[in-house]
């Protein structure tokens, strides 16, 4: 697989748009608000951004229902703004990718209005219709009784969200197309132009969400992974310096469907959880976490990708609570050791590294539910709303940490201990050092309490040793020089590595 070199070092921030900045005092972020706070992102060593979706939207699921994947949503801004966005974070040599939602719409768009009237025009077969709107067949979700024409509409995932058609790998009712029907093949052309527009426009990708679900009746997913496929040869010949990254949770395939990346995500059987998001991490001091599983899951999973692809740690996501519920702010800096140690370009979710808290028991906001207290506004000064916005407070997006000592950028930026310089120190690291970077071979040497990890690129060699235990270790059978260590200092002495309680040490061993 050909992938584009700026890869190789990616290091990403994932931008929630509605809670990053607020520009214009509306109590909602905004991308001027996103440009300028550009020189912070640049200044933590993220040389590339995820942006959650900004198009035009009734907001019901927090803009992953799209009524018009060519506009920008006013409340951001406009095309205009985001092209501007392109051009200021291409002058910092930040690549940016926008969010891409290829399997539903929302039921505010032009075409599924369309779609659902009585004669038959272009967009009839845009989205998946039975011939009845009493027809409702088991194992999938569906919205009926909002439209003129008579048929169940199958949705995606909130009934807010009509499903697409691309078709059915196995067609088993009269109304199931196939893949190559007219009406799905229409729908997998338009995907193309939308991709078309924007890389035109300036971004360097997407990050694709629910990539696995575009071909129903798809049960090996083969017909979707063709599907992928197909745009990858289209965007090899078009924008071959453009990445693809699958929100899928299963390498193997979307790697086979052509996706340069995959994430490791907080659902599916990765194991991805135990690490730091959990209530007993792996990252806890008295060791009542394992690392087993995961790490066990992550060999099957090279083995199953050949290699090919790669596999990305973020700290956290809109969807999850944040990884502060979990640990404390030694713990948080011993997984960003263990996050920026691993291949694959890792991402860093916005306010992880300042060690933003998750709110809880807070009111819901756009389809957020339980993940809203992951989203509430970035905390970047003691001012007024922590910088975030200069609205009255109770026009914010979401409300606000109203901790006393809630940690903000301002603070941690002039605190040599603070999770925000270890995060920019742990990335130095990383662009300092290829056997640290994406592609650079990986091997576990331990699955316990030290975690003993191995990345070696060329003729270089570094051993990465994450102690979160409280008690001291000493490791055995190592020599070379300790390019760094988090939280503790380790020491090499009489042919092994000792490290304190909660540290990691990296070791350069050739």
């Amino acid at each position: 697989m050909k992938m584009p070199s700026w890869l190789e070092n990616a290091v990403f921030y994932e931008i929630y748009p509605q809670s990053f900045k607020d520009s214009n005092s509306d109590g909602i972020g905004d991308i001027k608000g996103m440009i300028q706070k550009l020189d912070h992102i640049r200044d933590l060593g993220c040389n590339a951004i995820w942006i959650n979706p900004l198009f035009d939207s009734p907001f019901m699921d927090a803009g992953y229902d799209i009524s018009n994947y060519y506009q920008v949503a006013p409340r951001y801004g406009t095309n205009d703004d985001l092209c501007e966005f392109f051009e200021e974070a291409h002058k910092r040599n930040i690549k940016v990718i926008l969010d891409l939602v290829p399997g539903h719409t929302s039921l505010e768009h032009e075409w599924f209005k369309q779609s659902g009237k009585m004669e038959k025009n272009e967009y009839t077969d845009r989205y998946v219709w039975t011939n009845s709107c009493w027809e409702m067949p088991k194992g999938l979700n569906f919205i009926n009784g909002m439209s003129e024409r008579d048929g169940c509409c199958v949705t995606n995932y909130y009934s807010c969200q009509p499903a697409l058609n691309y078709g059915f790998a196995n067609p088993t009712e009269s109304w199931q197309q196939s893949t190559e029907d007219e009406g799905p093949k229409a729908t997998f052309e338009e995907l193309k132009n939308i991709m078309r527009f924007w890389l035109g426009m300036g971004c360097d990708g997407f990050r694709v969400d629910m990539a696995n679900s575009l071909v129903k009746n798809d049960e090996d997913s083969k017909a979707t992974i063709g599907k992928w496929q197909e745009i990858r040869q289209f965007i090899d010949t078009e924008f071959p310096n453009s990445a693809l990254v699958a929100e899928w949770g299963d390498p193997a395939k979307s790697i086979a469907g052509g996706f340069h990346m995959c994430f490791l995500l907080h659902f599916g059987d990765t194991y991805y959880n135990d690490m730091f998001h959990c209530d007993e991490p792996f990252f806890s001091a008295d060791k009542r976490g394992s690392a087993k599983k995961f790490i066990e899951t992550y060999k099957r999973n090279m083995l199953e990708t050949n290699g090919e692809g790669l596999m990305c740690i973020p700290s956290g996501n809109h969807d999850m609570p944040r990884m502060a519920k979990y640990l404390d702010e030694t713990q948080i800096k011993l997984a960003f050791s263990f996050i920026f140690a691993m291949p694959g370009a890792p991402f860093v979710y916005y306010g992880d590294e300042i060690g933003m808290r998750y709110l809880e028991g807070i009111t819901s906001v756009e389809g957020g539910y339980g993940r809203t207290g992951s989203r509430s506004p970035m905390q970047w000064s003691d001012n007024t709303n922590a910088g975030f916005s200069c609205a009255p407070k109770s026009e914010l997006y979401i409300p606000i940490d109203e901790s006393d000592d809630r940690p903000t950028v301002q603070k941690q930026m002039t605190d040599d201990n603070s999770i925000m310089n270890e995060v920019r120190r742990l990335i130095k690291l990383r662009l300092d050092h290829k056997a640290l970077q994406s592609s650079a071979k990986l091997e576990f040497v331990t699955d316990d309490y030290p975690l003993i990890i191995k990345r070696t690129c060329d003729d270089e060699e570094i051993t990465i040793i994450i102690n979160p235990s409280s008690e001291p270790v000493r490791v055995d059978d190592i020599d070379g020089e300790i390019l760094y260590s988090v939280c503790k200092n380790a020491t090499l002495k009489n042919g092994g590595c000792e490290l304190d309680g909660c540290s990691t040490a990296f070791v350069k061993t050739k």
